[in-house]
């Protein structure tokens, strides 16, 4: 086994330290320890990388050792307290040198370890940078290479076109959460449970997040409602009763005169039918999702989906029937199992489909996946994900009229990679863009939801969350509201 242990001499930093030798050694155990505890002298270990990090108000300076053998020491110089940014981002700097040089490997992200390296470039952009001097920032600053660096800027400029007619000081946006699944996928962290468990509450969660929806609708009469968002867990396990009366609620409960983009994530093939799609269709819903993940079925067997190839097809096509005219289709790449001739078969398949825009999710497995939680009945199977499985997804996206419009980064991706997405012209979801570049408040209802509260001009965003389980969820109603009413009151008031 490797070990990796990071020592301080001083608490700051941690994280962000963490974060970038994480994405270094990826399969590593990796932990943090205080100078004085020596930790590390008691561990045994196959190998062992110690990173020792030395603060004092005029320098850095990092030594690595593996197996007690220094293999890189370098200092920088720097006032540690003028310019807490620039301290972070040079200490990163000379970390990423350090790891560089024992690894011999380079990052395609550099050292930017956070989900977000899009809102970076859009913010430079917005301050009146040039491309070629954005581009050259991120560069000189993050390390991002050529390609990634394009990457980003391509994104932030039609992000910033896609959001024009948004109005992030008067406008907001509504996240729905449905938490129920027909099964949870191996790979999931999300707050979903097994509808089986849960079908006769689904009726009392409902009562719930209408109150609760009634709540922010009355709360925000005053504000623009430019997107909606119904999420999950997978909405359309609701039986069509169920989605009729829920759209329905919505419909009379807020207006719809500045409404850019209503989506439903139908998600889940074996969830959607005929009835179902009817009903969607009786409101102004602009966009849904039919998410296949993968078209081979051993992976979608693996990995829990409990659907056919097939199943992804016909409902693919019933939605088509049934007019909707902007139809996503997930897909992610790093599937226990899965080859780069497996992913190559499933971008045939949906391109045979012709979707209007396609998701491409980089495996990250969370802590409350099942997936690492039994890891051991895993641990033979392969994760392959790399460049040119993404510039094979990115190239399939392209024949079919798509170009990247949002971008994300999440921990533990296989491959250091990201998740990009791609749309035909007129066909981005303008949520998902809000949702990372966090330019406008997002109200969030249901359980596990999280609401963004954003303000002074996108320079702070408070978060107020819902509790996760769904009983504490219809139980606790009240709270929810009021941590709401708190929030607005303290921060947009």
């Amino acid at each position: 086994m490797h070990k990796v242990v990071i020592q301080f001499n001083k608490n700051d930093f941690e994280y962000d330290v963490y974060s970038l030798v994480k994405s270094f050694y990826t399969e590593a155990e990796v932990s943090i320890a205080q100078e004085e505890v020596q930790v590390t002298e008691e561990i045994q270990a196959d190998q062992e990388t110690k990173i020792c990090l030395d603060y004092t108000p005029e320098s850095i300076t990092i030594t690595v050792r593996d197996d007690a053998q220094q293999v890189f020491g370098e200092s920088i110089s720097l006032d540690y307290y003028l310019d807490r940014k620039e301290t972070k981002n040079q200490l990163k700097q000379l970390l990423y040198k350090g790891l560089s040089q024992v690894t011999g490997r380079q990052l395609p992200w550099g050292t930017l370890s956070g989900i977000r390296p899009t809102k970076i470039a859009m913010k430079l952009i917005e301050e009146g940078r040039t491309n070629v001097e954005t581009a050259n920032y991120l560069r000189e600053t993050y390390y991002t290479n050529h390609a990634k660096t394009a990457l980003c800027v391509t994104i932030a400029n039609r992000e910033r076109d896609i959001l024009k007619n948004i109005d992030y000081e008067q406008g907001y946006s509504l996240y729905v959460g449905i938490p129920f699944c027909p099964s949870i996928c191996l790979y999931c962290s999300f707050s979903s449970y097994p509808l089986k468990q849960w079908t006769k509450r689904v009726d009392e969660y409902l009562d719930t997040l209408c109150r609760e929806i009634t709540y922010v609708s009355q709360k925000f009469a005053h504000k623009k409602l430019n997107t909606i968002y119904m999420g999950g867990g997978t909405p359309t396990t609701l039986e069509p009763y169920q989605m009729e009366r829920l759209l329905a609620h919505i419909q009379k409960s807020f207006s719809f005169d500045y409404l850019e983009e209503y989506t439903i994530e139908a998600g889940r093939p074996d969830s959607i039918t005929d009835e179902k799609l009817k009903v969607i269709r009786k409101y102004p819903v602009t966009r849904i999702s039919v998410n296949p993940q993968t078209m081979n079925q051993e992976t979608l067997d693996i990995i829990g989906r409990r659907h056919t190839v097939e199943d992804t097809k016909q409902a693919f096509y019933l939605a088509r029937e049934n007019g909707f005219d902007n139809i996503n289709m997930d897909l992610i790449v790093g599937l226990p199992g899965e080859t780069q001739e497996m992913m190559e078969h499933t971008l045939k398949e949906i391109k045979a489909l012709d979707p209007d825009s396609l998701t491409i999710h980089s495996l990250a497995v969370k802590r409350a996946a099942r997936l690492n939680m039994f890891r051991d009945q895993y641990k033979e199977m392969s994760f392959e994900n790399n460049q040119k499985i993404m510039d094979m997804a990115a190239k399939c996206a392209q024949s079919m009229e798509m170009g990247p419009y949002y971008l994300y980064r999440q921990k533990n991706m296989k491959g250091n990679m990201e998740n990009v997405g791609y749309a035909k012209v007129d066909k981005a979801g303008i949520y998902n863009i809000l949702i990372m570049e966090e330019k406008q408040t997002i109200m969030a209802v249901g359980a596990g939801a999280a609401t963004k509260l954003v303000f002074d001009r996108g320079e702070r965003i408070e978060r107020v969350e819902n509790v996760k389980d769904v009983g504490i969820y219809i139980e606790r109603i009240d709270e929810m509201i009021e941590r709401k009413e708190k929030a607005i009151q303290t921060y947009l008031q």
